[in-house]
């Protein structure tokens, strides 16, 4: 499944998710989600440790979430946030992240920052997006055209995040890939 090296990999970005919680968040008005880095985090773990390990990070960081752990952004914590109006967003996180290493590891010999983009706008805002506004809609009690417009406000940020994260794991696959080449690909 994964030795120790795949553990560490797991540990840190999970970390490096809970660090991105440190930039204050933006509420927007209309949904009352907020807009955070961790997003970017999310996109990076997948893009750089592919499929497993990347959504096995965002697992963990999920369940020192539940547990209490104040590592969302705005130094919230707790199994009420996940119940809560942007819970389907916070779910996602680790599908998301298996999806963007999915999708990784089958370009991964043609991986541009191109393609690379595409994949993380697929995986870390239209998957994330899919699970979170319904969640939203439900739990939340916020009409779907009211969720649909407030959410209008992330798509911005995360298309900066999607090219950030396209540029670091081009670079990283360049200097110092983790990800191993599928065997039997179309790259």
């Amino acid at each position: 499944m994964t030795d120790t090296r795949g553990i560490v990999y797991i540990a840190l970005f999970a970390a490096v998710v809970a660090a991105l919680g440190v930039f204050p968040p933006l509420t927007l008005p209309l949904i009352g989600v907020p807009i955070t880095a961790q997003t970017l985090g999310v996109m990076l773990a997948g893009a750089i440790l592919g499929s497993l390990r990347g959504g096995l990070a965002l697992l963990l960081f999920l369940v020192l979430v539940a547990v209490g752990v104040p590592i969302l952004a705005g130094g919230r914590g707790g199994f009420g946030v996940i119940l809560g109006p942007s819970g389907g967003f916070l779910l996602s996180w680790p599908i998301a992240a298996f999806a963007i290493g999915w999708m990784v590891e089958r370009r991964w010999r043609h991986l541009t920052i191109v393609n690379a983009f595409a994949i993380n706008v697929l995986g870390g805002v239209v998957l994330i997006y899919a699970c979170g506004i319904p969640w939203l809609v439900m739990l939340g009690q916020v009409p779907w055209d009211k969720a649909l417009l407030g959410t209008l406000g992330f798509l911005l940020g995360d298309l900066i995040k999607a090219g950030l994260a396209a540029f670091v794991a081009v670079t990283v696959k360049r200097t110092y890939p983790i990800i191993a080449p599928s065997r039997g690909t179309a790259g």
